[in-house]
């Protein structure tokens, strides 16, 4: 299941990778997930690709300090909310961040029909572009 074009394909499997996020990719053939910058493998595409990133919780005044002085400041109270910041382990490229309240789990926020879209891939239903965009085949007489 090749693209035929190499911004399509993987560093170097020369695999199909649909382009998923701005610094993720779903190498389609091997399931697994992938740096877009480096090529980082990230864990099974069938799972949460945030179980292969290097984790950080951040103090929210850290990154929203304080903008006045008083009881109210504006600034996120660490009690109520923790930032969680992820980064590839192979390039240290942050890929995501959540917002959650203490005590709450990482949420999953990608999941693919990994089966449906190689049917689709198969059947010429859709092909990925050299950008690594899943496009939709035209149909004859639209």
């Amino acid at each position: 299941m090749t693209t035929g074009t190499s911004a399509g394909a993987g560093p170097a499997t020369g695999t199909a990778r649909l382009h998923v996020a701005e610094y993720l990719d779903a190498d389609l053939d091997a399931e697994r997930w992938h740096c877009h910058d480096c090529g980082q493998d990230l864990g099974d595409l069938r799972g949460d690709y945030k179980r292969g990133l290097l984790v950080a919780e951040r103090d929210p005044r850290d990154i929203h300090p304080p903008v006045i002085e008083g009881e109210y400041t504006f600034a996120p109270d660490g009690a109520w909310i923790r930032i969680i910041e992820f980064y590839c382990p192979g390039c240290g490229r942050q890929v995501e961040s959540e917002y959650l309240p203490p005590g709450h789990p990482l949420t999953q926020d990608t999941a693919l029909d990994v089966d449906a879209i190689k049917a689709r891939l198969a059947s010429g239903a859709a092909r990925i572009d050299e950008h690594g965009k899943l496009v939709a085949r035209k149909v004859s007489g639209q």
